[in-house]
Order: C-alpha cells, then structure tokens, then sequence
C-alpha cells in the first residue's frame, strides 16, 4: 500500500509515530447524552491468564477507578500450566475492594454503580465437589499442553471428523473438553466424584460466578454462551449442550454438573455479588475475553475484526448470525449474544498461544529486559531481525497451524546475533502468525480485511504495531484507551440493565484518538519476510516424540 500523504517513518525507528484516524462519529450528531452517563458507572471484572483487574467504567464508557493484581503461574511439569482456582477468587475480591475504595475516594457513590460485568480466560477448566463447593484440582490453563497424547487418540475415535461441523472448534490442547477427560482420568478425586454424581465443571467464568454468588449456598451455576463455546461441549448452531458431543468424549450428564448456557447479557441470569464492598450489586454480563474485546472494539457488524495481544494473541472476525465453519485452520465461535429477541452472533476465530508470554520468556527467563515495556527499545536497537526467526511455539502453534508437536525454536542464529536481533524476532512471530490467520479468515470468508483494530498491552509498542502493519500490508487501528476486554463486560452489562438501550449508542464509545499504523514498506519486502517465516514453521515440526507428547505422570 502506498505511503500517500504520511510522514515518512522507519520500520526501524525505536518510536514510530502513527497518525490520528479522522472522528467516526460526528460531534454534531452524537446521541449519547454525556452528562447523564458521566453519572453512571458500571463494574468490570476481568480475570485474565497471568493477573485480575476490576475496573469501574462510566456511561461514557471511561474508567474512573481501577486495580490489578498478579497471582501465581503454576507448571508443575513442563507443557503443564495450572491455576490455584482460590487464589483466582481471592485476587478478584481483593481487585473489586480496592478498586472501589478508590472510587469512593473520588468522590463517587456506590449507589451509582448500577451493574458489574465479568470477562475472563476461556478455556480454562475447574472442577469442584457439588456438595461442598471445593475444588477438587488446580484449574488446567488454557495454554497447557499435557493432553497431547490423549488428543491424538481421539482423533483416531469414531466420529473424530464430524466434531468440527458441531461445536465449531477442531481437536487440540486447547478447548476444555480435553482437559476435563484428562483430569477424569488420571485425578482420582475427580473420578471419584464423577462416579458418585459430584462433580461440577465450568471454565472460569462458571466458578467466578459460583462463588460470587455464595457457592454453594445460592449454588448459581451458569456460563454464557460465548464461553460454552469454547468447551466443545456445545452445539455452535443450537447454543445448546449436544449429546453427540459429550458421548464422544464418554460423558454421563447424569454424572456430570454443567453449568447452564445464558446470554451474554442478562439482569437476572447471573445472580448478585453476595458479599464485599459491592454486596448486593447485579452481575449482569458475561463474555469470554476475546469476545469481550470485540464487543470492547464495537465490532458489531459483519467485516468486523480485532486482534487482541495479551498473553496470547486471538484475532475475532465478525460473520453474523450464521456460524461459518473453517475450514482453513480457524475456530468458529460465538462473538457476543446480548438475548432477548437477538440471535446470537458469530466469529471466525484465530489463535495464537504465545504473544506477550513470549515478552516475558526474554525478561523473566532469559534476563533481556527488566520490564516489558522495555521489549520495544531493545528491539529498535538493532536494524532488523539479522536474519533470525523465533517460531514461539511454547505450547505448540495455534491456529492456522495447529502443530502439537512444536517446539520454541531459534533459527539463523550466528556470531552476528545480539539480543535486540531476538528480541525484534520476538515481536515479529506475533505479527507473522496474525498474517497467517488473516489470509486463513480470507479463504474461509470470501472478504479481505481493509483495517485491523487492535488492543492489548504489546498494541502499546508503537515498532510493533508499525511491524504489523508492515506483514499485513493493511493499516493498524488502535484506541487511545486499550482496556477493550474490560470496557465489551462492561457494555454487556449496562446494555442488560438499560444503561444503554440501542446498538447504535454504543458505536460511539471509546472512538476518539484512535491511531492509524500505515504500512511502510514494499508489499515485496513484507511478502519476503513472511516466506521465510513459512519456512521456520515447517522446520519446527516433530521435536516432540510420542514419550514426550503422552501428558503422563513422570
């Protein structure tokens, strides 16, 4: 794309500068009433993989109060990655207080916080005793890979290929179906209250939920559908649980507590918190992260798409009402279903298990940088890669690749290498795998891209961003406030309790001061960096052999 009109900037400056995108909505004719929704506030949850956040947002859709706690990374063993299911519930009662002292301490009521909404790591699994509330097992993360071995025989099972066309999603480490099967069959209190009809399950939104409400006690156990669809569990085309599905996994429902699939947006599905500074306020939203994020960017209309870069990197692609099947290597899901009389609204789907994760690697493993935000400076130390390319497949590669037995791998190290080469290579694996899902939702959708709206902490490194734009060859668009996973929990929400009625108010949120990344170099040279990229991927494959992969007990 030609460089028409913009000020000339290197893909090697440590600090690229983007340009201000032009106001998509006109002053004039703004039909937010601003006044009126600076007064009002609504809570926002947001459960992530390495740290919880509580943010309160107004009707403007700004935060006005907010804190962050980081809580314990376990890996037991390596491809293993767990959760102390109680710390996750503690950091977010901590976060809510905290937070909303601040937020009194401005000058605010509680009493003007007319809602909370919850967004969270997805496939994330817990497991609990129905009779007690306890869980019975650290919850399983997401990036966890100790289900290789079991995932490869059930792509061997009867009915393996027609999982896709159900739930929507292909068999790998990743979706919850796979963990629960393993945590049943190598976890002996699971089985056991599997066995004697005991068992809870729920990714983490379901055990948020539970214990905000007062466990066992209220005993809500729901999730929404955006997180359903995450567990294989659920038929993509009915938002129901499918009996086809759960039998290929040898699950008894009459065994079996799973949660109840609500929309995404209630005022009455997802009870109240039960205690704390908040007790008595309504939980009246829900979404998985990626799914919050899209409704956080205002993707409410087919041809619409956001790239998150968190921990992991996921990139949503609006399809409407009708859920597109993949079949170039992506997910199908649910982007957001806001109920009533609405039918819920579809995504194409790509995953990437490693993109911030891969920051941390250098500094915390590696001993590169003292902070992330560090990434970037090191990066534009150097001129470019120096011909080296980081495949980050830590957990094996995500979509459109799906190769299980990957490892990190470092190619075209030399004499000449220095650390500002691995770390500028570090940065471009997250943009190179986002070129490769974006030419898969191509293929899958009939329709190229125009513009890529992105968020997340490493969408705060200008080189990166402007690298991005580089490999895509399509201009980047990021929002001056980046919190979008927090602000789509808190749409959903203040939409259930009628803090914003239509749609078309929420278009306006969160759309001043966005930057536009326009690509600056030669389509050949992005094409060419890209290529070899392609080459790495193909060289990684197979570092895994059978008595690595089995995700047994050493």
């Amino acid at each position: 794309m030609a460089n028409q009109g913009l000020p000339e900037v290197s893909s090697q400056d440590p600090n690229p500068q983007p340009v201000p995108k032009e106001q998509l909505i006109d002053d004039s004719q703004n039909i937010l009433d601003e006044e009126k929704l600076k007064k009002i506030f609504i809570g926002s949850i947001d459960q992530g993989t390495t740290s919880t956040r509580f943010i309160i947002f107004d009707g403007t859709g700004e935060p006005v109060a907010q804190h962050q706690i980081e809580f314990n990374q376990r890996y037991p063993q390596s491809g293993w990655h767990e959760h102390d299911p109680k710390e996750i519930i503690s950091s977010i009662e901590q976060c809510i207080d905290r937070a909303t002292n601040l937020f009194i301490d401005n000058g605010h009521e509680i009493a003007d916080i007319k809602a909370v909404g919850i967004t969270n790591q997805r496939e994330t699994t817990v497991v609990w005793d129905t009779e007690t509330g306890e869980p019975l097992y650290n919850a399983i993360a997401w990036p966890d890979t100790r289900t290789k071995g079991l995932v490869r025989e059930l792509k061997d099972r009867k009915g393996a290929d027609e999982l896709q066309n159900i739930c929507g999603l292909p068999l790998s480490t990743y979706p919850s179906s796979v963990k629960l099967r393993w945590m049943l069959d190598h976890i002996e209190p699971v089985r056991k209250a599997y066995d004697e009809g005991r068992l809870s399950f729920g990714t983490i939104d379901t055990w948020i939920l539970y214990n905000l409400n007062g466990g066992k006690k209220a005993d809500v156990h729901v999730t929404d559908t955006t997180n359903a669809s995450r567990t294989m569990f659920m038929n993509l085309h009915t938002v129901q649980y499918d009996d086809k599905l759960l039998e290929f996994f040898q699950l008894d429902r009459k065994k079996l507590n799973l949660p109840k699939i609500v929309p995404s947006s209630s005022p009455d599905a997802f009870g109240s918190l039960q205690s704390g500074i908040l007790k008595g306020v309504r939980i009246a939203g829900c979404l998985g992260d990626q799914s919050s994020a899209l409704v956080g960017q205002q993707g409410f209309t087919p041809g619409s798409a956001k790239n998150t870069y968190g921990t992991g990197c996921f990139l949503l692609y609006n399809v409407g009402e009708k859920p597109v099947i993949s079949t170039h290597g992506l997910l199908a899901t649910v982007a957001y279903d806001f109920g009533g009389k609405r039918k819920p609204v579809y995504a194409l789907e790509g995953s990437i298990a490693v993109a911030g994760s891969g920051v941390k690697f250098l500094m915390n493993n590696m001993g590169f940088i003292t902070h992330s935000h560090k990434i970037s400076d090191l990066a534009a130390s150097v001129r470019d890669n120096g011909g080296c390319v980081f495949v980050t497949a830590f957990s094996g590669l995500f979509a459109p690749y799906w190769i299980d037995d990957a490892k990190g791998t470092i190619f075209g190290i030399t004499q000449f290498t220095e650390r500002g080469h691995i770390a500028r290579a570090t940065l471009e694996a997250t943009c190179f795998q986002t070129r490769a899902i974006l030419d898969a939702m191509e293929l899958d959708s009939g329709h190229k891209l125009s513009m890529l709206a992105v968020d997340g902490g490493m969408s705060n490194s200008n080189l990166c961003m402007q690298t991005q734009a580089n490999i895509i060859g399509i201009p980047v668009d990021r929002p001056a406030m980046r919190e979008t996973t927090a602000l789509g929990a808190a749409i959903a929400a203040g939409f259930a309790v009628d803090v914003w009625k239509e749609f078309e108010e929420l278009k306006e949120i969160n759309q001043k001061d966005r930057m536009i990344f326009e690509p600056n170099v030669s389509k050949d040279e992005g094409e060419k960096m890209f290529k070899k990229w392609g080459r790495a991927v193909e060289m990684c494959r197979g570092w895994l052999d059978a008595d690595e992969a089995n995700g047994e007990f050493s």
